[in-house]
């Protein structure tokens, strides 16, 4: 594979540094214990942080991850990054794993799966990473940094004031043994940061390529463990990813900048870095960062309004690269197949939303098409006509298996959502229509003549009428009138079937609907 992407090595067990990582196999764990088993294939993990429902960019973060484990026959890791608890939002991670298995990308391990790696919340994971804290400095690759939160907002404030950007300047780094141990024993609070060096050695990202950030050059010590125990992004994902065995990283490109930081901690704690592959963003078709507060990239919102995952994993790789070409209507099965790290582009991904109605009538026709999918829709849209339509008397006819797969099937190509056939277009199919003889002869006299003419041909005893020999009847029975034109008996027929002007054709509502229901609707009309 392209850009030096290493032969897919077998998850490395801990190495050295603070002891072996948990591994209680439970969601939840109790401690440390063995690390994961050595296996074949990449270990990936996607590592969100539940502050709030699983939007487009994380899904696409999450199916990048996981098409390329399952490509290589690798696991998929959902590890819950909640080390900000001011910003912990009370059944998000919940949410955020269940939003993955609606999606059809589940973890092979997480919280709510358990694994050899667990826990899978950082939270419960705090053990690790002061262990990890006391390893760096007992080797002088940290410091304890007594800087009050006033001193430090002096410094920002300064910095602004000469235009410059906000850095620490470092001075806890120099404190000497003795005048670290009398702020301590002045019962002083501190955090640990980590000492910056000066010549980081160059990476090769999976998409950018080579690169390197002097990061000791344009920012100060960064903070690793905060007084509460808690630690910052940079020293928990290092820490993770190693006990976890994750072989292959995937994230967003805000991350590349931070990387050769993070490479200066595995060296600092003596592990084997794994490889990096930043994903370019995923913006608006106008190039504009996707909103949040919009409300309408949640994934909760979207199987809320009837649209398939299947549409969603379409569409947002659609939009991106990773592929030899554009093409709509991929599975998931294709995805992986087709997927190759080696074409990620760092072009920005472009996302139309405008197109994911075209996308879901796409993969909506295929559930059509296939049975054991079709029982699915079919429940599903008996459900919509209950509610819908379950106080104007719907005839319990019309939820029958039988009548509900049929217009599934006659509708199938049509409509984007399945909603659409509960849609005021759509009432005929679940409710008789009022329509009067009145009505009729105002389009032509001869209701009564085009009447039994269609009844006649729909009672007289022959196979099943398809919509095509429906359409050529049609046309005989016009020949049949006198004065009345083939466009104003359709409208006619119409008007009787659905008490509507536009919709499917008339022959296509007649299979609908079938024989009987459309002789007792014309029947109807034109007793009224």
């Amino acid at each position: 594979m392209a850009r030096a992407l290493r032969v897919l090595r077998c998850a490395a067990a801990p190495g050295p540094g603070p002891g072996p990582g948990p591994g209680s196999g439970s969601g939840s764990g109790s401690g440390p214990g063995p690390g994961p088993e050595p296996e074949r294939g990449p270990r990936v993990r996607f590592g969100p942080s539940p502050t709030g429902f699983l939007h487009l960019g994380g899904l696409r973060t999450a199916l990048y991850n996981y098409i390329f484990a399952k490509k290589h026959q690798g696991t998929f890791i959902l590890r819950v990054e909640d080390t900000d608890q001011n910003r912990v939002v009370p059944g998000a991670a919940e949410g955020i794993e269940d939003m993955l298995n609606w999606a059809g990308i589940p973890p092979d391990e997480s919280p709510g799966r358990g694994g050899p790696a667990g826990p899978y919340v950082q939270s419960q994971r705090l053990e690790l990473y002061g262990r990890a804290g006391a390893a760096l400095l007992a080797s002088g690759a940290a410091y304890r940094c007594f800087c009050s939160p006033q001193r430090l907002q002096l410094l920002r404030r300064d910095a602004l004031r000469r235009q410059q950007t906000p850095r620490y300047d470092n001075r806890c780094r120099h404190l000497t043994a003795s005048e670290v141990a009398q702020k301590l024993s002045q019962g002083l609070e501190c955090v640990i940061r980590f000492r910056l060096e000066r010549g980081v050695q160059p990476f090769q990202d999976l998409v950018y390529g080579w690169s390197k950030h002097e990061v000791a050059e344009v920012e100060g010590d960064p903070v690793i463990l905060k007084g509460d125990g808690f630690p910052t992004y940079h020293l928990a994902s290092v820490v993770d990813d190693h006990h976890m065995g994750i072989t292959h990283v995937l994230r967003g490109t805000e991350w590349l900048a931070s990387t050769s930081k993070h490479l200066l901690l595995y060296k600092a704690l003596g592990w084997e870095p794994p490889q990096f592959g930043h994903l370019p963003l995923l913006l608006n078709k106008d190039g504009a960062k996707l909103s949040k507060r919009q409300g309408d990239i949640f994934l909760e919102r979207f199987a809320r309004d009837g649209f398939l995952p299947e549409a969603l994993l379409d569409m947002v790789t659609n939009c991106g690269s990773g592929f030899a070409e554009k093409q709509m209507g991929r599975t998931l099965e294709e995805l992986i197949s087709q997927f190759e790290v080696s074409r990620i582009t760092t072009h920005s991904a472009l996302l139309d939303l405008e197109a994911l109605p075209e996308f879901n009538r796409i993969h909506l026709s295929r559930h059509i098409e296939n049975q054991g999918l079709r029982q699915k829709l079919v429940r599903e849209l008996r459900g919509l006509v209950e509610l819908v339509y379950g106080q104007q008397q719907v005839d319990p006819d019309v939820l029958e298996e039988e009548y509900v797969e049929r217009v599934l099937l006659l509708r199938k190509g049509h409509i984007s959502l399945l909603k659409d056939l509960v849609s005021s277009g759509y009432s005929y199919l679940w409710v008789r229509p009022s329509v009067s003889r009145q009505q009729l002869q105002t389009i032509s006299a001869e209701v009564d003549k085009i009447g039994k003419l269609v009844s006649g041909l729909l009672t007289r005893p022959a196979a099943a009428l398809t919509v095509e020999e429906l359409n050529r009847e049609l046309r005989s029975v016009q020949k049949q009138t006198r004065e009345t034109k083939y466009s104003s008996m359709m409208q006619l027929l119409r008007l009787a079937l659905s008490g509507q002007q536009h919709g499917p054709s008339v022959a296509e509502m007649m299979v609908t609907l079938g024989a009987e229901e459309v002789c007792g609707r014309i029947h109807r009309a034109l007793s009224s």
